[in-house]
């Protein structure tokens, strides 16, 4: 199986409508098709083994997406957001690639004999090459994706085509889309939801609308116009787009919001559900090596979330649902015992869905073929996912393992905190100590005594944080993932206040 099927299902199911682009200029499926061979053919005469793309998303990425199916050749969206030693060191590993690059945005070397385009001269070139000599191989990569290096360096994440066909086969229905559907797409190429949404709102017949850059008053005027229908953000967007005073926030186009890639304060979806009452919410959680989506909390379990009287029930809210069809979820303890509901543990993953494949090494599974997410978490009664934060965030306070994840949920439930993250840091006495960065909520001034305090009133005195920071911001990438190591080294290093 090839990613292209799903484009040559489009080019017959759905004729002239316009499903890459603006409704004015958008492209059809056929015209997709004729620039993805076009594509094809070039990346073939060049002789390259993969096509790196090093730009924002927008009509070049889906013809470069199946432009490499088309020619056996993997695509590698780069982060163009990259220090320029770590970029070049990724850049390195592909020397035998074709590149389409912004200037712009990335002004890098790129170590290849093959010349580099633009998006826009991608486009051109690509729609006057012809068609591609033949189809690519089925069994290659579709596509290379680095993971976010937020723990460690950056792994290049091999995704095979039966990964991507399994996922969209398993989770959307073909032509499930009415033909005034309109999808917008938020993330970076170099996300996995980047690929998975055109994969699927291809197959479902729904126009996706790619939005370069975001602000929250861009993202509100770009559904306006464009009529979106279906959105995905991460939490940090949406907490922007709530939080900004002044912004028109009607839109009364949408009728469904996915979000994840990071955890979602409370009150921020608490406050979007009060103001989109009429808007389906969605909780994807996925991971780069298992395809993306493998939990979802859909619309119903949002509002029976939000109405319950029961504490069980509203924290379930903040659970990342239940998993998706062929995906099988394990709960391990750290003897690889699988355990039971409501116990926390490693959480493990198998199905067709998943690659646990990197870039140089072997297939990352378990002898009956589980993937380690390395996330820790625990399955309710019902069958409901909650993460807990990634096994390697674990503080360990002498004898005690301490889960980040707790603590923050405590303090983003203040109302004098807009953003926070609990990590370990270095000590001699206890082996690390739990401290705290804290971002105030506007206009409010709150001290670190009062923040200790109010911890110490919901939890116990080890896992108060012994020392809260305030900064004005927390370092995470574009796609919301807190850099924690940035943190440990900037605490590890400043000198207690």
């Amino acid at each position: 199986m090839n990613v292209t099927m799903f484009l040559d299902m489009a080019v017959e199911g759905f004729g002239d409508r316009v499903l890459i682009g603006r409704r004015g200029d958008g492209l059809s499926a056929p015209r997709l098709r004729e620039l993805a061979g076009g594509g094809a053919r070039l990346i073939q005469r060049s002789g390259a083994d993969a096509l790196l793309y090093l730009a924002v998303s927008g009509t070049a990425l889906p013809v470069a997406l199946f432009a490499a199916a088309l020619a056996g050749v993997p695509l590698v969206p780069v982060n163009y957001r990259l220090g320029r030693e770590q970029l070049d060191g990724l850049l390195a590993r592909h020397p035998g690639a074709l590149t389409i690059a912004d200037p712009e945005l990335s002004p890098v070397s790129v170590p290849s004999a093959h010349p580099v385009r633009t998006p826009t001269q991608w486009l051109a070139d690509a729609g006057a090459a012809g068609s591609p000599e033949e189809s690519g191989d089925s069994a290659a990569p579709a596509v290379v994706i680095y993971t976010s290096g937020t723990t460690s360096a950056p792994k290049g994440v091999l995704l095979r085509h039966h990964n991507l066909v399994s996922y969209v086969l398993g989770t959307v229905e073909f032509g499930a889309a009415g033909a005034e559907e309109a999808a917008l797409m938020s993330v970076p190429p170099y996300h996995i939801a980047a690929v998975s949404n055109v994969l699927t709102n291809l197959y479902a017949g729904r126009r996706v609308v790619a939005l370069p850059a975001f602000s929250p008053e861009s993202w509100l005027r770009l559904v306006r116009d464009e009529a979106v229908t279906n959105a995905m953000v991460v939490p940090t967007m949406l907490a922007r787009i709530m939080e900004g005073e002044g912004l028109d926030r009607a839109v009364p186009s949408l009728r469904s919001l996915a979000y994840g890639g990071a955890k979602m304060p409370q009150r921020v979806i608490e406050q979007a559900l009060r103001e989109w009452p009429r808007v389906d919410f969605v909780n994807a959680y996925g991971l780069t090596e298992t395809s993306s989506t493998i939990s979802v909390l859909g619309p119903a379990e949002h509002r029976a979330a939000i109405s319950a009287h029961d504490a069980a029930g509203r924290a379930r809210l903040c659970s990342a649902g239940r998993v998706v069809p062929g995906i099988e979820l394990e709960v391990r303890d750290d003897s690889g015992a699988t355990v039971g509901p409501g116990i926390s543990g490693r959480v493990w993953v198998r199905g067709e869905q998943v690659s646990g494949e990197y870039a140089g090494s072997t297939r990352a599974v378990d002898e009956r073929g589980f993937f380690d997410t390395r996330d820790s978490g625990r399955i309710d009664e019902e069958g409901f996912l909650f993460i807990e934060g990634r096994v390697d965030d674990t503080i360990i306070r002498g004898a005690e393992n301490i889960a980040p994840a707790e603590i923050e949920d405590v303090l983003l439930r203040h109302p004098g905190v807009r953003d926070a993250v609990v990590v370990g840091v270095p000590d001699e006495e206890w082996g690390q100590r739990v401290e705290a960065v804290v971002v105030r909520a506007p206009g409010v001034d709150i001290d670190a005594d009062a923040l200790r305090g109010y911890v110490r009133g919901e939890l116990r005195g080890s896992k108060t944080p012994a020392r809260i920071a305030f900064w004005p911001e927390l370092p995470r990438t574009a796609t919301g993932k807190l850099v924690r190591r940035d943190v440990v080294a900037e605490l590890t290093y400043a000198e207690p206040t």
